[in-house]
């Protein structure tokens, strides 16, 4: 890992910039390739105030952040631990992606599936492109509307356990949930 250090207003003694380098050592279990990562931090002192920045370039991926306190080891360590979050968060949405979980709907998307033929339809005609297979989990409408509401989703679409039925909730624009009930 490469890094570079900028300093403004006081000069860092080599102590310092061995604990910060030894920190940064911790980052290389999130970085698929740490000998390509270059870092800058930029290590600044104003009155009271110390402050870290740090940004990251690793994987194609950028991560920065910044953090102030009153002890520049306090303040490496705060930002640090920014970073470090950041890029388990990423290293998780990578996993998520290569095991089929990625940021698409609740269900799976089998391109070319769809229900109307290419030849269907006329030039502006909406038509089917994908088929999303799903297999809707038993809940109560409050563990569904919990679900939406830690998700990114608009809608879920899950089996009323009270009702037996399939059910569809989603996302309003003024935040609060609506409930598609079908009668069949």
């Amino acid at each position: 890992m490469d890094v570079v250090f900028n300093f403004k207003n006081f000069e860092a003694s080599n102590h310092l910039k061995q604990y910060a380098q030894t920190r940064f050592e911790k980052l290389d279990k999130y970085i698929r390739n740490p000998e390509s990562a270059k870092v800058q931090v930029n290590l600044e002192v104003e009155k009271f105030r110390q402050i870290a920045e740090v940004i990251l370039a690793a994987d194609e991926n950028k991560v920065s952040a910044q953090e102030e306190t009153e002890d520049m080891y306090s303040t490496i360590d705060m930002v640090l631990d920014k970073v470090e979050a950041q890029l388990r968060k990423l290293r998780d949405k990578e996993k998520d992606r290569r095991r089929g979980k990625g940021n698409r709907s609740a269900a799976t998307i089998e391109p070319g599936a769809g229900l109307v033929s290419e030849q269907s339809g006329g030039e502006g005609q909406p038509r089917i492109v994908a088929t999303e297979m799903y297999e809707p989990k038993p809940m109560d409408e409050e563990e569904a509307a919990f679900r939406l509401q830690k998700s990114d989703y608009d809608f879920l679409v899950f089996f009323n356990a009270g009702t037996n039925r399939v059910n569809v909730i989603y996302r309003m624009k003024n935040g609060d949930f609506g409930l598609i009930d079908p009668r069949m």
